[in-house]
C-alpha cells in the first residue's frame, strides 16, 4: 500500500508543472497566435517567420535583404534571400497623406534622426517626397493609418531591423493606391503627386499619350497628355482627372 500510495504521489507530481512551467506553456500559446496572426500568404508555403533568439539577432543575413510593405494589412516583413524572416506591425499614411506604393531603394540610415522619429531613420528614394521607415514617440499608432506617409515602427522592432537592412535594400510597398484613400478617388490637376497619379502616367503611357518619366508627379508633360486624352473622349477641356476621366480610363 505505502509503495503504491508512493507511486501515485510521483504520477501526480509528473502531470502537473510548477509554476515557472505555466508560465513557460503560457508564452508558448501567446507566441503561437503571434504566428498565426501572419498573412495566409506566408503559411500556404510553410515559412512562418518568427522572431530570432537572442544569439540570432546579433548575426548580420548571409545574403539579400529586402522588406515588403502591406498597407492594408499594416504589416512589415523583412525577407532573408527572398524568404520571410519577421514581421512587425506598422503604422502607414492616412487617406490624405498616403505611404507611398511601389518598389524603392533604402538610401539613407541615420540613428535619433529627429524629434517625432524614434530611434533609426531608413530613407527611401520615392521620387516625390521625403519619406522613410522609423521609430515612434507614439506607439499606441502602430496598427493604424496614421502618419504622413512614412513607414512608423515601435522602436524595439525598428532597432531590431537596423542593422539587418543595408543601404540599398529593395522596399516593397503594396496596397491599392485609389481604395487606400477616401473618398477613394481625388482629382488630379497640376504639381499633384502620388501613386495614383503614378498609376494615370502609366496607362496614359500604355496609350501612347505620355512619353515622360513614371514618376507620380503631375509636370507640363503630362498635362498636355491629359488635354489630349480629354478631347479623345469627348470630355470638357481642362487639366484634370475627374470621374469622368476614371471612368474613361477604366478605373
Amino acid at each position: 500500500m505505502c509503495f503504491l500510495f508512493t507511486l501515485l504521489l510521483f504520477l501526480l507530481d509528473a502531470t502537473v508543472p510548477a509554476s515557472g512551467e505555466t508560465r513557460s506553456l503560457e508564452r508558448c500559446c501567446c507566441e503561437q497566435e503571434q504566428i498565426l496572426q501572419i498573412p495566409d500568404t506566408w503559411n500556404a508555403t510553410g515559412r512562418i517567420a518568427t522572431r530570432p533568439t537572442a544569439s540570432q539577432q546579433d548575426k548580420p543575413p548571409a545574403k539579400d535583404v529586402s522588406i515588403l510593405i502591406d498597407t492594408t494589412r499594416r504589416t512589415l516583413t523583412v525577407l532573408f534571400d527572398g524568404q520571410p524572416h519577421r514581421q512587425y506591425p506598422v503604422a502607414v499614411g492616412k487617406f490624405e497623406t498616403p505611404t507611398p506604393l511601389g518598389t524603392f531603394r533604402v538610401v539613407r540610415k541615420a540613428m535619433h534622426w529627429g524629434t517625432g522619429f524614434g530611434s533609426r531613420w531608413l530613407g527611401l528614394n520615392v521620387p516625390w517626397g521625403l519619406y522613410g521607415i522609423h521609430g515612434t514617440n507614439k506607439p499606441w499608432a502602430i496598427g493604424s493609418y496614421a502618419s504622413h506617409g512614412c513607414i512608423r515602427m515601435h522602436n524595439r522592432d525598428v532597432e531590431e531591423l537596423y542593422p539587418w537592412v543595408p543601404v540599398g535594400a529593395q522596399v516593397i510597398i503594396i496596397g491599392n493606391p485609389f481604395t487606400y484613400r477616401e473618398p477613394p478617388f481625388r482629382d488630379l490637376r497640376r504639381d499633384f503627386c502620388g501613386s495614383d497619379v503614378m498609376e494615370v502616367q502609366r496607362t496614359l503611357a500604355r496609350l501612347g499619350l505620355f512619353k515622360g518619366k513614371i514618376d507620380g508627379t503631375w509636370r507640363w508633360d503630362m498635362e498636355e497628355s491629359v488635354y489630349r486624352f480629354r478631347a479623345m473622349h469627348n470630355l470638357s477641356r481642362d487639366n484634370v482627372i475627374d470621374k469622368p476621366a476614371y471612368r474613361a480610363l477604366g478605373f
